[in-house]
């Protein structure tokens, strides 16, 4: 016959004090909600109950009320984010709960001061959209509160995230050069900014790795700044032009696609450009930019639903969900010049 699991059992195996385990089980104060969910887990593991356990620590009573917070940045880029925080809205109501939202000044963000309604935890669950800054969100996580970052992620994150696969896009809208008989095909973004930029630019260099085209160094612009004169700086700096530029997003391709023009540059007979997004920018732009289109009724709509179903599956293992990118030809993208033609 086994021997029955105790409290002592698992203090010994945790190392932490007895009353700390009995605290955790009780749902008593006193224990980090970390160590509390530690605790739980271990003693499942072990196969030990705890008879007063359903009713001393009961599933946290809905405040029928959903979070959504980003960064004032993120607010402000309303062509991109305006869209995924109206489907965040559409789909929230239409499970009847009511949503809570807040920008994140930066004030907010340097002294990691959470909006009332997490500190306070009257809200059931939070959508954390684009980055903030990885100490700022990982001390909404440590509130127990299921979250759902959405176009983020980080290693050390342990939160479920919806995510564009930015690798796979920017393969798709290089290689579409690239078949045109690009071979001097530049890069401007400004990589740090987030970690969706920098799996652009990785998918950038994956296709001119796999069609055997060794990068230019001065035709990349890693550190790029998003304004029109300092954009317009970058493409009358160089010496030699490329031929074809892939930039992270609509922004950089609308300036890019200015500052050729001011150069003389025909597009896309002297020059092609293609960017990212599938934004107002790449619309209004002439020539009309190619770009990478990203499904941002569904971003909203897949982020709430992973949300819903983290609140209601707090102990599943972490997940991440890519959505796929759209290739959208337009008329700023055309064959290299002298691509196909012999002696």
């Amino acid at each position: 016959m086994s021997k029955k699991v105790t409290m002592q059992d698992i203090a010994d195996k945790l190392n932490i004090s007895k009353n700390s385990v009995s605290q955790a089980l009780r749902g008593k104060e006193g224990v980090s909600e970390e160590t509390r969910r530690l605790v739980i887990k271990t003693a499942k593991e072990m196969g030990y109950t705890y008879v007063g356990q359903q009713k001393s620590n009961p599933q946290p009573k809905r405040t029928g009320s959903i979070g959504l917070i980003a960064s004032d940045v993120a607010f402000s880029l309303k062509n991109f984010f305006g869209e995924i925080f109206l489907s965040i809205e559409r789909e929230v109501a239409a499970k009847g709960k009511y949503l809570h939202i807040q920008s994140i000044n930066k004030e907010q963000k340097e002294k990691l001061i959470l909006p009332p309604f997490i500190e306070q935890k009257k809200v059931d669950g939070i959508l954390i959209i684009s980055h903030i800054s990885n100490k700022y969100i990982q001390k909404v996580l440590d509130t127990g509160i299921p979250t759902v970052l959405v176009d983020h992620h980080h290693p050390n994150l342990e939160a479920d995230a919806i995510l564009t696969n930015n690798r796979f896009g920017a393969y798709l809208a290089v290689q579409h050069l690239i078949e045109l008989g690009h071979r001097d095909i530049a890069f401007v973004g400004k990589i740090d900014y987030s970690p969706s930029y920098e799996e652009r630019y990785e998918g950038y260099l994956l296709a001119l790795k796999e069609y055997g085209i060794e990068p230019r160094e001065e035709f990349i612009f890693q550190n790029a700044i998003e304004e029109e004169e300092k954009v317009a700086g970058y493409v009358r700096s160089l010496k030699n032009q490329p031929t074809a530029w892939f930039c992270v997003n609509d922004g950089f391709g609308f300036f890019v696609l200015s500052a050729l023009k001011q150069l003389g540059m025909e597009i896309p007979k002297d020059v092609s450009v293609c960017s990212y997004d599938n934004g107002q920018l790449s619309q209004l732009s002439s020539p009309k930019t190619t770009t990478v289109d990203i499904d941002l009724n569904l971003y909203g709509k897949r982020a709430v639903d992973m949300l819903f179903w983290r609140m209601e599956n707090p102990n599943e293992p972490i997940q991440e969900l890519l959505l796929t990118s759209k290739l959208i030809v337009r008329e700023s993208t055309g064959i290299a010049p002298g691509f196909g033609k012999t002696e």
